[in-house]
């Protein structure tokens, strides 16, 4: 008699894609682990400001100048203001920057980069305007803009979205570069398969790694821009407060004060370093793969 072994089972396959079973990954390494609980820990805190402190940022008194202690965490500032309230709102008014202007410049830088799939004369003009705003650093870029559409929220987005484009533009278009001389995209426009079909379907998938992390990185690069022009007084104006803004008043104030600026660097180096972590975490996951 013969016996028949039972049929092996396959492995249940995950619904989840690898992309995101790497950056679940990548997050749950120490780096991106302590980055992303530390970036949580700040937003909720921005986010719920309002709530917290309802009376708003702008409440003044008469104990001006005061150093740190339980009643004032950060102390108080020329007007008698809470400087940890400020810090919390412009906290908030640096997220609600990060949020617009680095998704935007990612969009539409990639878009940029992958124009010359479509046409190559349209792709070597936007390179060529890619290395030329290449050639302005931040600051710089950000007082031209500023000169022209006047400080302000709105300048701040401008300046950062413009910025970050030749990095984002740059990676897009090597993606496109490297696959381009792929057999299987060859094969794909002798099947008469149209050029966006090849692009959403071969070529964005495999820059959209490069992309995060690049992300990530920018991220970093566009609180430094919001704190620089708004230290020279070109960013957010009073009595609205960001942490640059913060860091421009009291530097006048360092000799009476010399623990005004204390809390809002704190809070501006804290959130620079949690999304620095991020994005080393990202991009050790990205080179593993």
């Amino acid at each position: 008699m013969t016996t028949t072994a039972p049929p092996s089972r396959r492995p249940r396959r995950s619904g989840v894609s690898p992309s995101l079973r790497r950056y679940g990954a990548a997050l749950k390494s120490p780096r991106g682990l302590v980055g992303i609980i530390v970036i949580l820990v700040l937003a909720l805190l921005s986010v719920s400001a309002p709530l917290l402190f309802p009376d708003g940022y702008d409440v003044q008194s008469s104990e001006s100048l005061l150093a740190p202690s339980f009643t004032h965490l950060f102390g108080t500032d020329e007007l008698g203001r809470d400087i940890f309230v400020r810090s919390l709102y412009g906290l908030r008014t640096d997220f609600s920057i990060i949020v617009v202007a680095v998704p935007v410049s990612m969009i539409l830088g990639t878009i940029l980069g992958l124009i010359g799939a479509l046409s190559r004369v349209a792709g070597t003009i936007v390179q060529r305007v890619l290395d030329i705003i290449l050639g302005f650093p931040g600051l710089v870029l950000g007082i031209c803009i500023v000169l022209v559409v006047g400080p302000g929220w709105v300048s701040l987005v401008i300046a950062i979205t413009i910025s970050g484009l030749p990095a984002f533009g740059r990676l897009a278009r090597a993606a496109l570069m490297s696959q381009m001389q792929r057999e299987y995209v060859t094969a794909a426009e002798t099947l008469g398969v149209s050029r966006l079909t090849v692009l959403g379907r071969h070529i964005l998938p495999n820059a959209i790694d490069p992309i995060l992390v690049q992300g990530a990185v920018f991220v970093v690069q566009a609180i430094f821009i919001e704190a620089a022009l708004s230290i020279v007084g070109l960013g957010i104006q009073p009595p609205q407060p960001s942490l640059g803004a913060l860091l421009n008043v009291g530097t006048r104030f360092i000799n009476q004060a010399p623990t005004y600026i204390l809390g809002p660097t704190v809070l501006l180096l804290l959130l620079a370093l949690a999304f620095s972590l991020l994005a080393d975490a990202l991009n050790e996951t990205v080179n593993r793969k």
